[in-house]
């Protein structure tokens, strides 16, 4: 069981990470122009953007991602593995990651790749958070739900603070090349928020082959993907039984939080989030 490393501030896991790969990335790593950078905060539907954003690329067809991992079709840039990937890549990148706004490489601020930020409902991601790093070795395994839900309004999860990542991205929000996606929209009407990312992109999809995007990206599709359901990552890395799409769905955190629990995630949502616009968050 790994236990977090350090980086002005914030936790990182240690299994596949290290510092000097954050320092390198923040101001060495050359974003091109042409990239499509996937960004959001763990366990907000990064793996499901990455899916819709694939098979946008290849109008529908499942092939490539029936046939490439996803970590290798979109690398997460703040990993050992993903970094050597993405600098030996040649042409247009898809690149994810998790990184804070200021730990994000330099480069990417005067350059005109597209950004697509997702936010999902801290609740629940604070909630999916709890299952998967408790199912994994990748950092420190939490004790309980009522530990983790404290550490994580204290910032002290992988990543840091929800709210700070989500106030950081969030100042990009009126930035020509930043598309702000809600998990929660993604779930409510996927074809549109489908046909967002499409103009987005300037990608042109006719009905047909939206419908196949709709398709292969759909829940039930992507767990039985091998190439997009974590099976086939090394299990020196996961707990037995490691189950990586639990879910997918909105609300979850109803089901383990206490009242108690409520009223003091209530609370610091409210002052640290203060000032954003009414309906930004279309979970309140």
């Amino acid at each position: 069981m790994s236990d977090y490393y350090w980086f002005e501030g914030i936790p990182f896991p240690k299994l596949g990470f290290g510092k000097e790969i954050i320092k390198e990335i923040r101001h060495k790593f050359v974003i091109r122009d042409e990239d499509t950078i996937i960004l959001a905060y763990p366990k907000s539907g990064t793996n499901w953007l990455i899916e819709t954003v694939c098979l946008i690329q290849k109008k529908g067809n499942p092939e490539w991602v029936q046939s490439v991992p996803v970590w290798d079709r979109s690398p997460w840039i703040e990993t050992e593995v993903g970094y050597q990937t993405l600098i030996n890549k040649k042409g247009p990148r898809m690149i994810t990651s998790h990184l804070p706004l200021h730990l994000f490489p330099r480069s990417f601020f005067s350059s005109k790749a597209k950004v697509i930020y997702v936010i999902r409902n801290p609740r629940d991601a604070l909630v999916s958070g709890y299952f998967f790093w408790s199912e994994t070795k990748f950092a420190k395994n939490p004790e309980s739900m009522k530990t983790h839900f404290e550490s994580f309004l204290k910032g002290n999860v992988p990543y840091g603070s929800w709210f700070e990542h989500t106030r950081g991205w969030l100042s990009m929000r009126e930035s020509e090349n930043f598309l702000l996606l809600c998990y929660e929209d993604l779930k409510k009407d996927p074809r549109r928020s489908i046909e967002k990312i499409c103009d987005f992109l300037g990608k042109k999809l006719d009905p047909e082959e939206l419908d196949m995007v709709l398709k292969y990206s759909s829940f039930h599709v992507m767990k039985e993907n091998k190439m997009s359901n974590f099976s086939l990552i090394n299990e020196d890395m996961v707990n037995e039984g490691f189950v990586f799409m639990r879910k997918g769905t909105t609300g979850d955190w109803k089901n383990h939080f206490t009242e108690e629990q409520v009223e003091a995630f209530d609370k610091v949502f409210q002052e640290n989030m203060a000032g954003f616009p009414p309906g930004l968050f279309p979970w309140e």
